[in-house]
């Protein structure tokens, strides 16, 4: 939940239902909970996996501290960086990552596999992900590949055609 938490104030989205508290509901549309951040933090390839309870437990230890600093009761039934409202977790997570922050490169790790999540759904087959909704990449309009399975562009991204094609490239685009 704490996890979450993380990720919806990095990329927010929309509430999963009415009592969703790890979600703050400071967006409309899917944010990175519903990208799949959590899947791709315990993905083993991000190297994080054996720190995300320590991450979890360092997360709460900071919103305890900041909410101790700024006079904020927490609701004690959910951790509390989940307990923090948005704007509040905006700012620790601003400070957590900011520049002064002895934990800075920790703290811009996990909130940079957050942002991998939602803009590249890292964790899933492209075609995977377009076929479910993946709501960074249909957001952001990625175009779907052909029925063959395969991604053409039949016009040039820069409007015009910038090099001409090697002489051994066969028709179908591979280089001889």
């Amino acid at each position: 939940m704490t996890l979450e938490a993380f990720a919806d104030t990095i990329v927010p989205g929309e509430k999963r239902s009415p009592d969703d508290r790890a979600i703050a509901g400071a967006s409309t549309g899917g944010g990175a909970v519903q990208a799949g951040a959590i899947e791709l933090l315990e993905t083993p390839a991000t190297g994080l996996t054996d720190a995300l309870d320590d991450y979890e437990q360092a997360l709460n230890r900071h919103a305890s501290t900041y909410a101790d600093e700024h006079g904020l009761r927490l609701d004690d039934s959910v951790p509390p960086f989940v307990a923090l409202p948005f704007a509040d977790r905006t700012r620790l997570v601003q400070t957590l990552t900011g520049k002064e922050h002895q934990e800075r490169e920790l703290w811009v790790l996990l909130a940079l596999f957050t942002n991998m999540a939602f803009d590249t759904a890292a964790h899933m087959h492209t075609t995977d992900a377009l076929a479910a909704g993946h709501p960074g990449l249909t957001g952001m309009g990625f175009m779907k590949p052909g029925e063959d399975g395969l991604w053409r562009f039949p016009d040039f991204s820069y409007g015009k055609q910038l090099a001409d094609p090697h002489p051994d490239t066969t028709p179908t685009g591979s280089p001889a």
